[in-house]
């Protein structure tokens, strides 16, 4: 008989506050209530979180199940405050809807990272640049990807819509009336090229390239609210100023088939930041005129926009001081040529004068993005902050008083979300006897969690933890640090009981006995140390009473010839294995300490070992990347298995399992970010546990065996839950190699052409498995529909000579699904493909299907079937297959057939909305009309009344 396993599958994973993949957002929900402070939407791998910034409470978590790729970039509309745009690290977008927390729209158009999304000021449009030097924009509306721009040579750091028609109206133009201006866009994008370029939306091409950094790369674009300037970021701390000519660019917009030498971007200079390090953020603040500028160090720059008074009155003083240097001076020559030269540097240092420093604020850790907030009746500026390690700050800076000139403005941090995880990446972990707190600990924090809800229960400062374990009783936990410490901390009062200098070197492992009266530690100083718990009577200081303590007392020494790097006890108490940096593991009596087994095999040193609840086997995972299974009584190995493409760090049997059967099944955890479960009996792997973004560190399996624990560079902790679903090895690995053929395939549907010097616009368009199948789908639905089509016609027309003739048999698929007709079957087939990728899907379908489709679509023109989507299929298929389509004979009569149904059916619906357009519109000027009041109307109520009034409230317009 199969055997079959259990499944484990992802339950819950916690631990990030903010991941360092994507940038951090801000938003003003929330701060309607008394002193509240929004909210912050950041990414946690592939999770998109929702924070109370005031709380450090998390409000929402998004997560889409079909993704488990990690959030590259994050964008909030302004037009619906509601919707987000989320970049993926596979090159797909989703856009979210904070309310619900669903995905609205999916698109899918680059093959690398999204690095930075951009709505346009009517919410309409969406630009997304990505590592794979693309530019695509997407219409949110009929949810399809217009064009992708190219141009750029390298990654994709800056985007911005820029809207002429939002400039000055005073500006005269001929013939330029808003509504001409409402429609045209141009988009601001920079690279890691160096280049800058702004595209034209609406003809779809470049219409000015600059360099934009003379110094390498550029890093970061910021665009004043205005859309009047930007600035340009990149290496050594150099910031490029550039003024855009909005002016131009609506003459731009007007001027049909004009090409003009016309430059629309104008350097105005160059400033330089303090740190000297690359910028990677520049953000302008929307309500005022102040600019935050960060590198990748742990600090964020504010710079101050002057108003044109100031920089008038310093370049006033400036010319004063030069006239008293000039009259000092000897020769008026002199003075001429110093008067000269002076209004060079004036309009040289003119960018230095206008944007000046303003603080320096100095951050927790390094900074990876920056976001302006607004809280009502704040007067102080109010910066969040999210930072590399796993943190997310709010800065408050004073605004600098006018009398105190020479003083710099000060600046607090006042809210912080920070419990919710750890600083730096967790390297130890530890259940409670009875499975239900979980103990982490990273270099300097030890934090106890509540395995069931994930809450964090306990933080502690402790050393650089390298091991932990809870003591029976459950009441306390012991950590073991890289400089040789024990660390005892009473959990209920959240406290540190003791520190022990226990070894001369990093204490790697420790180990309660089975017994729970010992417990043993392993060092870089080649000892394993024994230590017992005892009960000591301490004074209290300044008393006679006492109190109990815990001490551990050392009672016994193992001396070794090499670094020790893990121990373990077999759970019968015989046997000690102790693994040593010279590649070997030693097995030890308890009682003696004698030698019994020495294990050579493995090629570099073992990292972890587990023995099985039965004693008689014992597992050893080494940085070889081999897991070696062997026998506790002769010590011969059993099986080496080529275990994970990196350092297996961790591997465990299961220490109480219930079902017999489970007594050999075995897990290991990877640096390849994977985790594994083993049959120790017939050596197979039966499941791959993927869901980490980074080395996996640490890894605990609860007693039974119910769920495992992970812990890993990415800063989450996820538990794995064993559930009912049975795994068949033979199904296993059927599925491991469909997943490799689908991503062979995939990466093989990617047939890009090479740019060409004058393509600059293509379809946004990109083949994956699922526009493949849903291709598939359309096909084949075509094909049985034709024939059922047929079969369905030549009944009818025997019909008309026998009435009483019985219904033909039809595809067994259609009675299935409730007798449905084939051309109903077809277009239910089209509307359930996604619209984002239904072009995507239309293209997989061959020439030689298209007499099938313009079939069904002249049936769903004659009875109105989904006008729109009709519409689309059709016109993206004679786009596509114009040339064809005009040769063929066939397909040109059924296309003449079906026009004057078409025109006639659109008329009708466009005269439809036309007439419910101007209903709206009524219907919204008496509502205009009602809101309005007139004085005399005023007075004739007030009249009625017998002039008593209590109270009026009366808008007047």
């Amino acid at each position: 008989m199969v055997r079959s396993y259990s499944k484990y599958e992802q339950t819950d994973a916690f631990g990030v506050v903010a991941s360092p993949t994507a940038n951090i957002v801000w938003s003003s929900e929330g701060t309607s209530r008394v002193a509240g402070a929004g909210r912050a939407y950041a990414a946690a791998n592939e999770e998109v979180l929702c924070w109370d910034v005031k709380k450090g409470e998390l409000l929402s978590r998004w997560r889409d199940s079909a993704c488990t790729e990690e959030v590259t970039a994050i964008c909030r509309s302004d037009v619906d405050r509601d919707v987000f745009a989320v970049g993926y690290a596979d090159g797909s977008i989703r856009i979210w809807d904070s309310r619900l927390a669903q995905v609205i729209i999916s698109f899918n158009g680059h093959k690398s990272a999204v690095t930075v999304l951009v709505f346009d000021q009517s919410g309409a449009r969406l630009a997304s640049g990505a590592r794979d030097t693309d530019i695509v924009i997407w219409d949110l509306v009929s949810e399809v990807g217009l064009f992708k721009l190219r141009g750029h040579k390298a990654q994709i750091t800056g985007l911005q819509f820029i809207h002429p028609g939002k400039a000055t109206e005073d500006d005269e133009m001929d013939g330029a009336g808003p509504e001409v201006d409402s429609e045209q866009a141009f988009l601001l994008s920079t690279s890691k090229d160096a280049l800058i370029k702004i595209w034209d939306v609406n003809s779809q091409h470049c219409i000015e390239t600059h360099v934009a950094q003379s110094n390498g790369e550029c890093w970061a674009l910021g665009v004043s609210p205005d859309g009047s300037g930007c600035m340009t970021a990149g290496n050594d701390g150099e910031l490029k100023v550039w003024a855009i000519d909005l002016v131009g660019l609506r003459k731009a917009a007007l001027s049909v088939g004009e090409s003009g030498e016309q430059r629309y971007l104008h350097e105005r200079g160059t400033l330089y930041r303090q740190g000297k390090d690359r910028t990677l953020g520049v953000t302008f603040y929307t309500r005022s005129d102040y600019i935050a500028v960060h590198g990748s160090e742990k600090s964020v720059e504010i710079w101050r926009i002057r108003t044109e008074g100031e920089v008038q009155k310093s370049l006033a003083r400036k010319r004063k001081r030069r006239r008293e240097k000039a009259k000092n001076a000897a020769e008026e020559a002199e003075e001429e040529a110093e008067l000269a030269e002076e209004k060079e540097n004036v309009a040289e240092a003119d960018i230095s004068e206008v944007i000046v420093p303003y603080v320096t604020v100095r951050t927790a850790g390094k900074v990876r993005s920056v976001s302006w907030m607004h809280v009502k009746g704040s007067k102080k500026l109010q910066i969040l902050v999210g930072m590399n390690n796993n943190l997310i700050d709010v800065y408050e800076i004073s605004r600098k008083s006018k009398t105190k000139s020479d003083e710099a403005p000060e600046y607090n941090r006042t809210l912080s979300v920070e419990l919710s995880g750890h600083r730096n990446d967790v390297r130890a972990l530890a259940l409670s006897s009875d499975d239900r707190m979980l103990a982490s600990a990273s270099s300097g924090g030890l934090k106890v969690w509540n395995v069931r809800t994930q809450n964090c229960l306990r933080t502690l400062e402790c050393g650089y933890a390298l091991c932990c374990a809870f003591l029976p009783g459950d009441k306390i936990v012991l950590v073991g640090t890289k400089e040789g410490h024990l660390e005892l901390f009473d959990i209920a009062a959240s406290s540190l009981l003791d520190r022990i200098e226990a070894h001369e070197g990093a204490i790697w492992t420790l180990q309660v006995h089975p017994d729970g009266k010992s417990v043993v530690t392993g060092s870089a100083d080649k000892s394993v140390k024994f230590w017992s718990f005892e009960i000591v009577q301490e004074e209290i200081p300044g008393t006679r009473r006492t109190i109990p303590r815990l001490k551990l007392v050392q009672n016994r020494i193992l001396k070794v010839n090499d670094d020790v790097l893990n121990v373990h006890f077999s759970p019968d108490s015989r046997l000690l294995a102790v693994s040593t940096l010279d590649n070997t593991v030693k097995v030890f009596f308890v009682d003696s300490l004698k030698l019994f087994l020495n294990l050579y095999g493995h090629k570099l040193p073992v990292l972890n070992m587990s023995i099985s609840s039965d004693s008689k086997l014992i597992a050893t995972c080494s940085a070889d990347k081999n897991i070696r299974i062997w026998g506790l009584d002769f010590g011969d190995c059993h099986k080496a298995l080529f275990g994970h493409e990196d350092s297996i760090m961790q591997i465990s049997f299961i220490a109480h399992p219930v079902d017999a059967d489970e007594k050999h099944i075995l897990f290991s955890a990877s640096k390849d970010k994977l985790i594994k479960s083993w049959d120790g009996d017939k050596f197979e792997q039966i499941q791959r546990f993927k869901g980490h973004h980074g080395e996996i560190w640490a890894m605990i399996v609860s007693r039974t065996g119910d769920f495992v624990v992970s812990a890993s560079h990415d800063k989450s902790i996820r538990i794995w839950t064993k559930s009912d679903e049975p795994i068949f090895l033979e199904e296993e690995r059927e599925r491991e190699l469909e997943e490799l053929y689908e991503n062979t395939l995939a990466t093989s549907l990617e047939n890009d052409l090479p740019l060409n010097g004058e393509v600059e616009a293509v379809d946004a368009s990109k083949q994956t498995i699922s526009t493949l199948t849903a291709g598939e789908k359309i096909a084949e639905a075509l094909e049985l529909g034709m024939e059922d089509l047929a079969l369905v016609s030549a009944w009818t027309e025997d019909r008309k000579t026998n009435p009483k003739l019985a219904p033909p048999q039809r595809n067994p698929l259609y009675i299935a699904l409730g007798s449905v007709s084939a051309e109903r079957h077809v277009l239910n087939t089209l509307a359930r493909i996604p619209a984002s990728s239904l072009h995507d899907a239309l293209l997989v379908l061959p020439f030689s299907s298209l007499p099938a489709l313009f079939t069904f679509i002249s049936i769903w023109v004659e009875r109105q079937w989904n006008v729109t989507l009709t519409c689309r299929v059709l016109f993206f298929m004679l786009k596509t297959h114009q040339k064809q389509i005009v040769s063929s004979r066939e397909l040109k009569g059924v296309i003449e057939g079906m026009r004057d149904g078409l025109r006639k059916t659109l008329g009708g619906m466009k005269d439809l909305m036309g007439f419910n357009i101007a209903a709206v519109g009524f219907v919204g000027e008496r509502v205009r009309e009602k809101g309005i009041v007139r004085l005399e109307d005023v007075e004739n109520s007030a009249e009625g009344d017998g002039g008593k009034r209590k109270r009026g409230f009366v808008d007047v317009a």
